[in-house]
């Protein structure tokens, strides 16, 4: 035992007085081992293990003398899982370097897909992808299906982050079937992940049945590790069931372990829908405490994704609401912060994984530092440019929104004899349809919640195939934009002329013109205008 002590002892004091290991000795114990034996006692989990520092120094050593590169791969792949995280993106490229010595295409990809999760892990994506892609290309070209399966998983998980659900769904029902006979853990993971996308994709039902089958299956082999994340996932959906008190038990029940696990992402995601689920409830106070901590994380991890961004809607909409101003500028600050971090995770994620990857016209050859940089001023620029354009295009789309004089509608029945020819309708028909739309127009009828063009239909005492032939005609536009349209231009001269409604949320606005949800009314204010209500209104505001 003493013995054992001594020697990790030297080992620590070794480390640490020597931060280059190229002249470390193997120690006598383990110079006769071969690589096997390192191999088996290193377990691939990131942990600073010295006695399996150890172990891989030593294997690292006897591959180096040997000029063995394949190895020599393998045991900086081993460093990476046995040492601090400092280090470990620098042990990576050195197994990438090894790796290139070799002529074999597996070990290539692997140290490709090693190097991005490395960076996938210090949160730099782009760069993550990247080395994906690589190794896809690389990996595709062998016939090792564990490899193959393991790289559809991380590109799943990049598609994910993107939002391309239905193409993640689809890599992740590939693994799942590999992984069940091949790997536990991972088939345990791809599980959650493809429950994950369900709940993107709207299907709640499908989602909850995966969930409940990690559960299982984990008990099943006996691996209770993704437990707390499989908790996780259905109060999650369960939020989007609306079953709202389940949410909030399920996803408070697994905090705590989130924690244990420093896993600061999926803790603050928790969070996200547990202060959603109190808001839906009504109970704004409890929900402020844990809608705060979505920016709690931004500041210290700068960790946000899309779906957290509406944290931030609703603290500032509250604030306004409180007229506290302070409260409401710093969130509107951090949000402006928020959209500039998410461009940047995002959008070239997007690009690229759409002309590099889907496409598979992957690079061959790296650009030099030159033209990295180049490409780097040319897109900041750009970003710059594209910014400021719509800074004034926002602008300039305001003046022309607060100048623009209210349209009028022409009476349809004065002009309607020159051009009842062209339907193939009754003449008289027509003119009563007519007189119809212009007393649907006076009265506002197009305020009614949900108004549809079989509602519509029924207002102007005809079907809907005659409506929408002579609303085309005679209006020059489709039923739904037609009714949206009016719809948007009654809540503009409402924001116009008075000042209470600058004080709606955008839901308040929705319902106040009749939009079946908050979404189809920015959608279509940003059709008819050119700008977000939010915006416009924060213009009226400033004014």
């Amino acid at each position: 035992m003493t013995k054992k002590y001594l020697v990790i002892l030297w080992l620590c004091l070794y480390h640490y007085a020597h931060a280059q290991h190229h002249n470390f000795i193997i120690p006598d114990s383990l110079s006769t081992r071969d690589y096997n034996y390192f191999s088996k006692n290193i377990q691939y989990e990131e942990k600073d293990s010295i006695k399996e520092r150890l172990y891989a120094y030593s294997w690292l050593t006897k591959a180096k003398r040997e000029k063995n590169f394949a190895q020599k791969a393998l045991a900086y792949k081993a460093l990476i899982y046995t040492t601090n995280k400092k280090l470990q993106l620098s042990y990576a490229d050195s197994m990438l370097t090894a790796a290139k010595r070799t002529a074999d295409l597996e070990l290539i990809g692997s140290a490709y897909m090693t190097k991005g999760i490395q960076h996938y892990d210090a949160k730099e994506k782009l760069e993550a992808l990247e080395n994906y892609m690589i190794a896809d290309e690389y990996i595709s070209k062998t016939t090792n299906h564990y490899l193959i399966h393991k790289i559809k998983y991380t590109i799943a998980q990049i598609k994910y982050t993107l939002e391309f659900y239905d193409d993640a769904s689809l890599l992740f029902q590939e693994c799942v079937k590999y992984f069940r006979k091949n790997n536990e853990r991972a088939y345990l993971n791809s599980l959650h992940s493809l429950g994950l996308c369900y709940n993107r994709l709207g299907n709640y039902e499908a989602c909850s049945q995966v969930n409940q089958q990690g559960l299982n299956e984990g008990l099943r082999v006996k691996n209770t590790e993704m437990q707390a994340y499989f908790l996780h996932s259905e109060g999650i959906n369960q939020y989007f069931k609306h079953n709202y008190p389940d949410a909030i038990e399920k996803l408070t029940a697994v905090v705590a372990e989130m924690k244990k696990n420093h896993d600061f992402a999926n803790e603050t995601t928790a969070y996200f829908y547990i202060g959603k689920s109190y808001w839906a409830k009504k109970s704004h106070q409890k929900a402020l405490a844990y809608l705060k901590k979505i920016d709690e994380a931004f500041q210290k991890q700068k960790y946000i994704r899309p779906d957290l961004r509406e944290a931030y809607e609703l603290l500032i909409e509250y604030y306004q609401q409180q007229n506290n101003k302070e409260l409401e500028l710093y969130y509107s600050s951090s949000l402006i912060k928020v959209d500039q971090q998410l461009h940047k995770d995002f959008k070239q994620l997007s690009g690229k994984i759409l002309k590099e990857y889907d496409t598979k016209k992957l690079l061959q050859n790296q650009k030099n530092s030159e033209q990295y940089w180049i490409g780097v001023v040319s897109l900041m620029t750009l970003i710059i440019g594209l910014l400021g354009r719509r800074h004034f295009k926002n602008k300039r789309l305001f003046q022309e929104l607060m100048h623009r004089i209210p349209e009028k509608v022409p009476s349809l029945v004065s002009y309607h004899s020159a051009r009842e020819n062209e339907l193939d309708i009754n003449p008289e028909l027509i003119a009563t349809i007519l007189k119809n739309i212009e007393k649907f127009e006076y009265t506002k009828k197009y305020l009614e919640k949900d108004m549809t063009l079989a509602k519509l239909a029924i207002l102007l005492n005809t079907n809907m195939k005659y409506a929408s032939k002579i609303i085309l005609h005679y209006r020059n536009k489709r039923t739904v934009d037609y009714i949206n349209n009016l719809k948007i231009d009654h809540i503009i001269a409402l924001l116009k002329n008075e000042n209470k409604y600058r004080k709606y949320t955008n839901k308040a606005l929705s319902d106040e013109c009749g939009f079946g949800s908050t979404q189809n009314f920015t959608r279509a204010f940003n059709n008819r205008t050119g700008l977000s209500p939010t915006y416009f209104i924060s213009r009226l505001r400033s004014q």
